[in-house]
């Protein structure tokens, strides 16, 4: 409806919008696009078989789980399959097999009652908080999900080049964030935008806040909405080799690869953006897009792609609250506005598939600056209730099993080797990171801006990373406030004589933006209207 073109900002220029449904197992609900996907079959004609593992991160007690993830649709436990359901206390922490008769496949409704349901699990004294469960079972007849790849490449084909296409385009580009990010990362990396008739199916793609992830999105018993963060959904195929888009060879699994190879060899190369928030480096370890794999040494991008990282943001755009807090340690969500520097990267991106003209420049930390650092490195003031992180997220040589590289998974959950190096862009005295792509928050600040948030202490005494979210935390407001507080940062008295001096430097900010093509000239207005009412809110 019309509340889904916003502004109707890419209608403005004469673009086409079209959305696709590629995913097999989204929820059961309507008005949801999806793949009616086929079940596969063995040679003969009969079911297949094969392993299914479900896990949860357990915060509040539970008197059953559900099988399916974030409530898509769940692969029915085999009635005589395999099954075993086991909990550790933290992420790498040894697993304790729980013995089959004290569990089973059931649901427990509202009223207490308990009914067989081959797609949930209840357990005697129910799930307690702060376990990690994780069943492995048996199911049969898989989704052909790998279709989703070949639907979106045949769809953007058929807008370009088939006469019957009721709404032609000269360009497609693909746009996608964070799993259809991932998406797009897969689709390029296995080879599919080379189109049936050999064309390229996308000129342009934008991948948001991916990472250096892909996805489970073509393989047997696939769940796309698996995604491996720090703690939560472990270990599904997402943070694989290869990360960059040029090719890298990993001694350890005796393998050269690259994002970008397969199209390549096609004759097929879009343009590619690759857009990062702050998180990613911590909860999706993006800085193997343009990190050598054996550590220590930067990778340049491919001559296709560029590669941006918005500064000191969080997975997602949470919006400044009416009321910002001032006294009660660090808000959940790294307030900066993303969908600013979306936009203004998206029209770049555009002009560059359209017109040729070359966008702004590769903004990312680095090793050779100092401005991408190991986690023993990095530079975290001493705010008071406010700790850096003691962990970050890892990508693991995995081994899924012998039949991995035919999209069949054996062994589950999958045998961990040795991690990949886990950078993370270094921050300022104030807590902010130093290299990136600018925005008005972090130019013209008025707190720390983190891309994580801590999690409570888990059963091993460690303070995980919560998935998704960063912290925001203000600074004092004047010397007295900092001396009482313990806290180094500046405050905001120092760094602002009163509002007229916010406002010149928040116009300042403004016009450097737009002219580095960061910020679009149409979003000024609302950026200076919401700086203005953050400094007063805090002041």
């Amino acid at each position: 409806d019309e509340a889904d073109f916003g502004d109707a900002w890419l209608l403005r220029p004469g673009l086409t919008v079209v959305w696709l449904g590629w995913q097999a197992d989204v929820p059961d609900r309507p008005g949801l696009l999806r793949l009616r996907a086929p079940v596969a079959r063995a040679e003969d004609g009969g079911p297949l078989r094969g392993l299914v593992r479900a896990d949860w991160t357990v915060d509040e007690a539970a008197a059953s789980l559900p099988l399916a993830h974030r409530d898509h649709q769940a692969y029915p436990a085999l009635e005589e399959g395999f099954a075993a359901l086991t909990v550790r206390a933290g992420r790498l922490a040894p697993r304790t097999a729980i013995r089959r008769e004290h569990w089973r496949f059931a649901r427990v409704g509202e009223d207490g009652a308990e009914a067989p349901d081959r797609t949930w699990i209840t357990l005697e004294g129910g799930f307690r908080p702060g376990g990690i469960y994780e069943l492995v079972y048996e199911a049969e007849d898989p989704r052909v999900v790998g279709l989703g790849l070949a639907a979106v490449r045949d769809l953007a084909a058929w807008l370009k080049r088939d006469p019957d296409c009721p709404f032609p385009v000269e360009r497609t580009v693909a746009v996608g964030i964070s799993q259809t990010g991932r998406f797009l990362r897969h689709f390029l990396w296995q080879g599919f935008n080379a189109a049936a008739d050999g064309l390229p199916a996308f000129d342009g793609v934008m991948v948001m806040t991916a990472g250096a992830g892909r996805g489970s999105f073509n393989h047997r018993f696939a769940q796309p909405s698996r995604d491996a963060h720090r703690y939560s959904a472990f270990f599904y195929p997402t943070d694989l080799f290869p990360f960059s888009s040029r090719v890298q060879r990993d001694e350890a699994l005796a393998a050269a690869d690259g994002l970008l190879a397969r199209a390549e060899a096609d004759g097929c190369l879009p343009k590619l953006f690759q857009v990062n928030s702050g998180y990613e480096y911590w909860g999706r370890a993006a800085a193997l897009v343009h990190t050598a794999v054996a550590g220590g040494v930067d990778v340049e991008p491919h001559p296709a792609e560029r590669l941006y990282h918005l500064r000191s943001t969080q997975h997602f755009p949470v919006g400044w609250p009416r009321a910002l807090p001032t006294d009660a340690g660090p808000w959940l969500g790294s307030p900066i506005d993303n969908l600013a520097g979306y936009r203004a990267l998206l029209a770049a991106l555009l002009d560059w598939v359209e017109d040729g003209r070359e966008p702004p420049p590769t903004r990312v930390p680095t090793l050779r600056s100092g401005t991408l650092v190991p986690l023993s490195g990095y530079a975290w003031p001493e705010v008071p209730g406010m700790p850096a992180p003691r962990v970050v997220h890892e990508a693991y040589r995995a081994d899924y099993g012998p039949r991995w590289s035919q999209g069949v998974v054996d062994w589950q959950p999958p045998q961990l080797g040795m991690p990949f190096p886990s950078l993370v862009p270094q921050v300022d005295p104030c807590g902010i990171e130093i290299a990136g792509v600018p925005n008005l928050e972090t130019e013209v600040p008025l707190g720390s801006f983190a891309p994580w948030h801590l999690r409570p202490p888990d059963g091993d005494g460690v303070r995980e990373l919560t998935d998704f979210y960063g912290s925001f935390l203000p600074f004092p407001r004047d010397d007295a406030t900092a001396r009482q507080a313990g806290d180094p940062r500046p405050n905001l008295d120092a760094l602002y004589s009163d509002q007229r001096d916010f406002l010149k430097r928040v116009e300042a900010a403004l016009g450097a933006l737009v002219g580095g093509r960061w910020l679009l000239p149409e979003d000024t207005a609302r950026q200076r209207e919401e700086a203005l009412r953050r400094f007063r809110s805090l002041r």
